[in-house]
């Protein structure tokens, strides 16, 4: 059902961004709305509400702190309020689940892993060397990080 409502996010998007500008949008585009829902998917909450995103209508893209951390709050109305921290520590701990392996070493992350911002993305990783070699080609540890949103989404929708 998951993958159906993701299908047809992205479908939204496509069909949006052909009613305006008129035409197919890139393949850029459709990657970065495809990362978009990966990435809700993942998140799974609002920062500060602590509802679920998506039950308040499409999830609201912002960035924030000072390394710009993009985020997706449930609704306009959190734009204006404050991140509760109990909220942040469930989105980072849904996003380390997630990801489950550094996308460095392909090893599954320690209980002591650190993060970084790669891109915006809240990144794992196993050890602080590795976010050098992630600045060396992020987009390409990205896609890595990618791989694990999606294979623990459908790890966690077949229930294997």
């Amino acid at each position: 059902m998951r993958i159906l409502k993701s299908v047809v996010a992205v479908t939204l998007v496509v069909a949006v961004a052909q009613g305006v500008y008129g035409q197919e949008p890139s393949e850029a585009e459709q990657e970065k709305a495809r990362r978009d829902q990966l990435r809700i998917a993942v998140q799974e909450i609002c920062p500060v509400s602590g509802q679920k995103l998506g039950s308040m209508g499409t999830p609201i893209k912002v960035e924030i702190g000072e390394q710009k951390e993009q985020v997706f709050l449930c609704c306009k109305g959190c734009a204006n309020g404050k991140i509760d921290p109990k909220h942040w520590a469930t989105i980072h701990a849904n996003i380390a689940k997630a990801q489950g392996k550094c996308p460095v070493m392909d090893k599954t992350l320690p209980a002591s892993s650190k993060w970084t911002i790669v891109e915006g993305q809240i990144v794992y990783v196993c050890c602080p060397p590795c976010t050098k070699k992630i600045e060396a080609d992020p987009k390409a540890f990205l896609r890595k990080v990618d791989e694990f949103y999606r294979a623990s989404l459908k790890e966690k929708r077949t229930g294997q």
